[in-house]
Formats: C-alpha cells, sequence, structure tokens
C-alpha cells in the first residue's frame, strides 16, 4: 500500500486527474491525503469535489481556508451566494450539492499517523505548539464543524482577529485556531500570524518568520506535510514537507509519497 499526500488542486480536475494517473493510483491498495483547498480559481471546482467524494473510502482530507469559505458561503442567502464567482456557484447550485457539502464539512484541521511518522495541516501550527496540543486543539473545532451548532461556526468564521490566546472562548477561540490551522504563513516569535505577508522567504517584514523556522518553536516527533503556501513552492526541510506548488498558477500539481518510501511526483497545473 503507498500513501500519498496531495498539495492545493483549487478545482484544477484535470491536473488531478493526470497526477492520479501517474502515480498508477489503485483505490483497492493506496490512500490519498489532501492538504486542503480542493476548490476555487481552478475552473472546475465541482468536478473536483465529485471526483475526491467518490474515493472517499481512501481519502483523508484536511480544510483549507478555500473549503471553509466555500461551506461558509453555503450558508448566506441565495442573492449572496449567485454574487461569488463562477467556480464556487458550479458548486453551490448543482443537484448534489448537500451532499457534497456534508461530506466536505466533515473533514479535518489536522490528521497525524503516528506509525507514517507524519501529520498534515493546511497552513501550518503555532510555533510552541507540540503534536498533542495542536491535536487537542484541532479537535475542539471539528466538534464544533462537525456538530449541530456548524451554522453558527461558519457564519462567525472569517476575521483576522483576535489573535490566539489560550485563554479564548467561544466563536473567537474556534476563528483564532482557524486562523492558525488554515491562514498561517509568516508570523511573530510570539505567533501572532501576519496575514499580509504572503510572498516568499526573504520578502516579509522584519520581525517575521516562517512559521516552522520561529526561534524556538516546539519540538515535534512527526513530520508535518501541508500546503497553503504556493510563493514558498516545493520545500522540504525541518521535518516540514510543504507541497503547494502553484498549481492553480500554472505550475505543478504535487504529491509527496510519504510510505513506504519518500518521494515527489509532479504533473503539469492548469494552463494559465
Amino acid at each position: 500500500m503507498a500513501v500519498y499526500a496531495i498539495g492545493d488542486v483549487q478545482g484544477c480536475h484535470d491536473a488531478l486527474q493526470r497526477l492520479l494517473d501517474a502515480l498508477r493510483f489503485d483505490p483497492a491498495a493506496d490512500r490519498l491525503w489532501f492538504c486542503g483547498d480542493l476548490v476555487n480559481r481552478g475552473g472546475q471546482s465541482l468536478a473536483t469535489l465529485r471526483l475526491i467524494r467518490s474515493l472517499s473510502d481512501q481519502v483523508t482530507l484536511v480544510l483549507g481556508n478555500h473549503d471553509l469559505s466555500l461551506l461558509s458561503i453555503a450558508e448566506r442567502k441565495e442573492d449572496e451566494q449567485r454574487r461569488v464567482n463562477t467556480d464556487l456557484q458550479e458548486v453551490l447550485f448543482a443537484p448534489d450539492r448537500d451532499d457534497l457539502l456534508d461530506w466536505l464539512r466533515h473533514g479535518k484541521l489536522l490528521h497525524a499517523d503516528p506509525e507514517l511518522g507524519f501529520m498534515m495541516v493546511h497552513a501550518g501550527l503555532a510555533p510552541k505548539w507540540t503534536v498533542k496540543m495542536a491535536e487537542t486543539r484541532a479537535r475542539e473545532v471539528e466538534r464544533s464543524l462537525h456538530g449541530k451548532g456548524y451554522r453558527k461556526l461558519l457564519r462567525n468564521l472569517y476575521g483576522d482577529r483576535p489573535a490566539w490566546s489560550p485563554k479564548l472562548t467561544g466563536i473567537d477561540r474556534d476563528r483564532a485556531l482557524v486562523n492558525i490551522f488554515t491562514r498561517m504563513r509568516y508570523c511573530t516569535p510570539t505567533g501572532r500570524i501576519a496575514f499580509e505577508d504572503k510572498g516568499r522567504p526573504g520578502t516579509q517584514k522584519s520581525g517575521l518568520y516562517p512559521w516552522f523556522e520561529v526561534p524556538g518553536v516546539a519540538h515535534r516527533e512527526l513530520n508535518i506535510v501541508c500546503g497553503h503556501w504556493s510563493t514558498l513552492g516545493l520545500f522540504m526541510g525541518l521535518g516540514v514537507y510543504a507541497i503547494d506548488t502553484g498549481c492553480v498558477w500554472g505550475g505543478p500539481l504535487t504529491a509527496l509519497q510519504i510510505g513506504p518510501e519518500i518521494r515527489i511526483v509532479q504533473v503539469p497545473g492548469r494552463v494559465v
């Protein structure tokens, strides 16, 4: 059995199909990990969701900021849903939308597999979080997202504030945690996210660090595979495997084989 982690697809169905072909993916034996951001911008979000949903018994998914945005938009009035881009509208007004969105909503914020020695998040972790702390906090939000009160969470999900503090409660706590798991690139040594800095390392403001290079970052016994940061490109170091290589912007779509061996497989992404 092989396990493949796949970077941000962002609605690039054709590229995903090329990648599965290149992997010679066998649904009877292999498993797929998706790093989030399945949808938006690629023009084929509906087909992408349908393909991955059809493989759900073989799929482990963590949610990205674009996935959560889609779920949040789905809770708005119909006229507001019709104001988003055509790619997302095709999902929102598809006959199977409820099945697709309910399946998507039950994705995780963090997945850990100690036997493989890997964990997966969409964007990153707070610098001082251990694996155990990260798992505990991911489960907090997942209980809200998967439970009966999910609509309240989705309707109040977005905003840059408050910054994370263990003292936060309620929706503020959930929002701060979601921001860390799904939006982090650069942060201060105390873990405050710099939302406006999105370029490659070296372009950030003074005093900011990639989340995995903060001085004094916590030791983590598992490697981390993640996406989200297309301008970072393929990065493998410091126990981090960042595999969002900008498929939707014309870069390749990347898979990381994490068992039984480590290797990178890439195919051409969307033509832009």
